[in-house]
């Protein structure tokens, strides 16, 4: 393995599908419901770091859950116990500390960051309510963990989750995955007046604004996904 300043270790790496890994690593942190990390566990190729949403944290260690889609992520999928891997510091805002009745839909690989979500805002003896909302594409992954965070879980495979949610039932509705599905989404909450909030998936390149790499359009003009975001509300982003 590649020794590269910052090195963290990999406590687990399990493989839950063909292409979906759930990693956990050691790493001290202070890592809020949204935000993400900027991985690598090589040297010089790929050139860039790959951008993971945390997906579970507690104070030392942070867990990320992916889908390998290019040569980085599959790097990362090949990573196994006691090998090292350099996680830098929490990037970007968090979703907001939301209340009253919640849904949160997430698609893909985009439900990650929706598991510490539920965790942070159900906290024990709220009265606040979490119904998970989860579409995939192959196959249902992880529902049990998620019906540990929330009050219901519903899923869908192959379909449009976005059908299964009626917004007028919710305060808040929290969501992350393919942006056309969030722009669906958001239509359907804009109809019945409910507050949207979207976490952009974009490409990256530092995860700090340095460059332009992951940047949007917004209604206050571009705006970086990684600094300015990657957490919206939704009428910045789609009107």
């Amino acid at each position: 393995m590649t020794d590269i300043a910052g090195m963290s270790k990999v406590l687990s790496n399990i493989r839950l599908s063909r292409d979906f890994f759930i990693m956990r690593v050691a790493a001290p942190n202070s890592a809020r419901m949204g935000q993400f990390h900027m991985l690598r566990s090589w040297g010089a190729y790929p050139l860039l770091s790959r951008p993971l949403s945390v997906h579970d944290a507690d104070p030392e260690t942070l867990t990320f859950l992916f889908r390998t889609v290019g040569q980085g992520t599959k790097l990362l999928s090949e990573l196994g116990a006691g090998d090292g891997i350099s996680v830098g510091r929490s990037l970007g805002n968090a979703f907001p500390a939301v209340e009253g009745k919640i849904a949160m839909v997430g698609g893909g690989v985009g439900i990650a960051p929706l598991y510490l979500a539920s965790k942070s805002i159900k906290n024990p003896g709220s009265p606040t309510r979490v119904d998970m909302y989860l579409g995939f594409s192959d196959e249902a992954l992880l529902t049990d963990e998620y019906a540990k965070v929330s009050d219901t879980v519903v899923t869908d495979v192959g379909g449009f989750i976005t059908d299964r949610v009626a917004p007028e039932n919710y305060d808040c509705v929290l969501s992350c995955g393919p942006e056309a599905m969030m722009r669906a989404l958001y239509g359907k909450c804009k109809r019945t007046g409910t507050k949207l909030y979207v976490s952009m998936e974009k490409r990256m390149a530092c995860g700090f604004g340095a460059c332009l790499a992951c940047s949007c359009k917004t209604t206050g003009g571009r705006k970086k996904v990684c600094v300015d975001g990657p957490v919206f509300p939704a009428e910045e982003v789609f009107e």
